[in-house]
């Protein structure tokens, strides 16, 4: 009889295994945003890694949550010049070449509302991968030239 009645409750345990599972699973893809991490801290990046989402880059934004940023993945590792034009929120800018190490920072970059009067911010050496954050963010994360930049899963993996 101990038997019939675990059985009869088989459906139940099923359905609350798979609610759990489905539960988990959310929760796991919630946390699949991409992200690298550059000394230790992670940042959460959107990817531009064609040539309309590189041009477009942060324009128009009023604002960068905390710990975010933009990944831009360039086709072939050159010098790379980057600018303001309609962007609202000052960064930093770094370039980063093919082995992902740290070549040329531009810190502080302010906004530009001056269209194509906007002043370019060029790297010092070529780079492959350019990685903008909210200004302040190098500084306070002890940026310095020679650093690693990490991939979180998937980024880069076409390239």
């Amino acid at each position: 009889m101990t038997f019939v009645r675990n059985l009869a409750q088989l459906p139940a345990f099923v359905a609350i295994t798979v609610t759990a599972g489905t539960l988990l699973a959310g929760c796991a893809s919630a946390d699949s945003s991409p992200w690298v991490e550059l000394k230790g801290k992670r940042y959460e990046v959107e990817i531009a890694d064609d040539a309309a989402k590189r041009e477009r880059g942060l324009m128009f934004r009023d604002d960068m949550a905390a710990n975010h940023g933009m990944l831009f993945i360039h086709d072939s590792e050159a010098p790379q010049a980057y600018w303001m034009k309609n962007t609202k929120i000052p960064l930093d800018i770094l370039y980063f070449d093919h082995q992902r190490k740290l070549v040329s920072e531009q810190l502080n970059v302010p906004p530009c509302s001056g269209g194509d009067r906007c002043p370019p911010y060029p790297s010092e050496a070529a780079a492959l991968y350019v990685l903008e954050l909210n200004a302040g963010s190098a500084d306070a994360a002890g940026v310095k030239a020679g650093d690693e930049l990490t991939f979180g899963p998937g980024i880069g993996s076409s390239k």
